[in-house]
């Protein structure tokens, strides 16, 4: 199989309008389109991230929770490169959100660091 990339990256959140405000207000992300799905009583909300990059977010009625901690299999978490990660840390922890401490990839010598979504889904900040 030969693939030109990644398309987009799903995620199913647990309360819409606090997931839609995180993702467009506090991280910033454009919004592509929003479609309101009545048979499903379910939101998909296309955001623009970087210039080639898209996430879906989904809301579904009682979604079953997601195992996280400790590591599981299945997805890990998702990361978000950015020029500058002190400066991102700065503006994060002024929206009111928890970081954690940044710390140095042992293998590329990068900086990054961890935060979460409002389902406390892992997202990684990636010093490029």
């Amino acid at each position: 199989m030969k693939t030109a990339g990644i398309h987009h990256v799903a995620i199913i959140c647990s309360n819409y309008e606090c997931s839609k405000k995180f993702y467009t207000e506090v991280l910033g992300f454009s919004i592509i389109n929003e479609t309101f799905r009545k048979e499903r009583n379910s939101y998909k909300l296309d955001l623009r991230v970087g210039d080639n990059h898209q996430i879906e977010l989904f809301s579904f009625p009682n979604p079953p929770q997601r195992v996280s901690n400790p590591e599981a299999c299945g997805l890990r978490h998702l990361a978000f490169n950015v020029e500058n990660i002190e400066k991102v840390v700065t503006e994060l922890k002024a929206k009111g959100i928890e970081v954690e401490d940044i710390r140095i990839d042992e293998i590329t010598g990068k900086k990054f660091t961890f935060f979460q979504d409002p389902d406390a889904l892992p997202l990684e900040i990636y010093e490029s």
